[in-house]
């Protein structure tokens, strides 16, 4: 050992307290089920400019996002349209609840998320939902901005 290095007495380096301060809690939910056996999958999602997303769709168990970059117009079921910027969260419980919208709220921009989806064995981790469904749970869907449809 050399001189210049400090000798720890407990046989380890002493380690700095400074960990504890390098973390910002993004997004803290409770999930109303995730599903028997799920495994997580972690994906990219990008948009280029206006792309509007996915068709409606759901998932098996909850997902957990952050926009990266650019911003997504998101909505699900029974709750309005809203705009998620870089830097941002969100989070779906999955299940039953239809995600209307996953799209790139730019013209101008890409859009990139990363999602977190709990799925469940046996089942794709996106289900597209059929028109006759979307007219039958009408309904449940929030008003739309401008009388959109």
């Amino acid at each position: 050992m050399s001189d210049k290095e400090p000798e720890d007495t407990a046989g380890e380096q002493s380690r700095s307290e400074v960990w504890k301060t390098q973390l910002r809690t993004l997004l803290d939910v409770k999930p109303p089920f995730v599903p028997e056996g799920a495994s997580a999958m972690t994906l990219i999602v990008w948009r280029e400019p206006g792309d509007i997303g996915a068709p409606p769709h759901r998932h098996p168990g909850p997902a957990f996002g952050y926009v990266t970059e650019g911003a997504v117009r998101f909505e699900l079921e029974g709750e309005p349209e809203r705009v998620i910027k870089a830097g941002e969260t969100f989070w779906e419980p999955g299940g039953d609840v239809i995600h209307y919208q996953d799209g790139n709220a730019l013209t101008d921009g890409r859009t990139e998320f990363i999602v977190t989806m709990m799925c469940a064995p046996g089942q794709p981790m996106l289900t597209l939902v059929e028109e006759e469904e979307l007219a039958q749970r009408a309904h449940l869907r929030a008003p739309r901005p401008n009388g959109a449809g």
